[in-house]
């Protein structure tokens, strides 16, 4: 794929890619709609199942979240160069800010190594953020307040992206919080929001949000090690391995001791707790919410199923080796839809998946 190349027309910072790939002519909605599909294929797959008036949000606060990885995840940016873009991309989605400064500012800092779709959505940061402020009041709120505490999270952990690890559960319960749980509850306000009786579930739903996020997130974590440790960085808690007699910082594919992989299985269990109390947020979405349900399905059930890959092979020394086949990721809409509405069948589905699995205590704030 060729590189990214900008040019200035006006006050406009535009693209220029291949016409077939993207289209920067689009109206904001259709472009929104257009780059989904070129940064997320887990999402472009599950946002149209989602109700018509949540689907521009749920897109558009999906794209705010990835601008904000996407300035995290640079390769060429100091910590304090990002802190400041972080700082400065808070203040766009609050009004304070000129999108069209920060896009054309931040463009020129993008490492070659950002995707394409990521240099993209950078250039085209004010279609974006347009369409976040013509939301209600609710909506825009809960966009607001997933973004700064986003951002702010991650600013905070950029210094820690190191091979030592985080300090301890609670360290890497705080990290999930910052990077899916507060996501877990934008989405709960914006459910909220939509429908009078998913808010009378309101304070139950945001309490097993955080839940929700961090057994995905563990999941991520857990599938990735490996591939996080070749760039040189590791979200798993320290002391934990340290108690199994493991040196987190010695770590090496395929050559670790018994008690790394006892110390992982534990973790397992976290997540697999976690993932249940997903289950209970997704039950209390009202049946007829088909749409919604099957958003939050689909994401538990492929999330159990690599939790099982990891738990059968502990020894794996690549994230390739325990990703779910797009088999399984069909079969798993399939069920999942089928009996999208049958609260039984589904508590039934995810416990003969996670049989294996073990269940570990975990300290909730629930």
């Amino acid at each position: 794929m060729c590189k990214s190349k900008s040019f200035y027309k006006g006050n406009n910072l535009v693209l220029m890619k291949s016409k077939k790939e993207f289209n920067t002519n689009l109206d904001d909605l259709s472009y929104q709609n257009e780059i989904l599909r070129h940064v997320s294929r887990t999402f472009a797959l599950t946002i149209p199942e989602l109700p018509h008036a949540l689907r521009i949000v749920i897109s558009n606060a999906y794209l705010l979240c990835r601008i904000a990885d996407t300035i995290e995840d640079d390769k060429s940016m100091s910590i304090e160069k990002k802190k400041e873009y972080s700082n400065l991309f808070i203040d766009v989605v609050k009004k304070n800010k000129d999108a069209d400064l920060f896009a054309e500012k931040l463009f020129t800092l993008l490492s070659p190594e950002a995707t394409d779709a990521e240099h993209n959505l950078i250039a085209n940061t004010k279609k974006i953020i347009r369409i976040t402020h013509s939301f209600n009041s609710r909506q825009r709120k809960a966009l607001e307040r997933c973004v700064s505490t986003m951002c702010k999270g991650m600013s905070k952990y950029q210094d820690l992206e190191t091979l030592n690890g985080l300090k301890d559960i609670d360290d890497m319960n705080e990290y999930c919080y910052y990077v899916a749980g507060v996501v877990g509850e934008m989405l709960t306000e914006l459910f909220c929001d939509y429908s009078s009786e998913i808010d009378v579930h309101q304070n139950e739903l945001m309490k097993l949000a955080i839940s929700f996020g961090q057994g995905l997130q563990m999941t991520n974590i857990l599938k990735d090690i490996w591939d996080d440790h070749e760039r040189g960085a590791c979200w798993l808690p320290s002391d934990h391995f340290r108690k199994h007699g493991i040196d987190i910082k010695q770590k090496s594919p395929g050559k670790n001791k018994s008690g790394f992989e006892d110390a992982l299985t534990e973790l397992l269990g976290i997540a697999h707790v976690h993932l249940k109390n997903a289950l209970r947020y997704t039950l209390l979405i009202p049946k007829k919410e088909k749409g919604l349900r099957k958003f939050c399905l689909w994401a538990i059930g492929m999330a159990i199923l690599t939790l099982e890959k990891i738990r059968k092979k502990p020894n794996f020394t690549s994230g390739r080796q325990v990703k779910i086949s797009h088999r399984d990721v069909k079969i798993t809409i399939l069920i999942t839809s089928l009996f999208v509405k049958n609260n039984n069948i589904l508590r039934c589905l995810f416990k003969f998946c996670g049989r294996h699995l073990p269940s570990m205590n975990i300290h909730e704030r629930l």
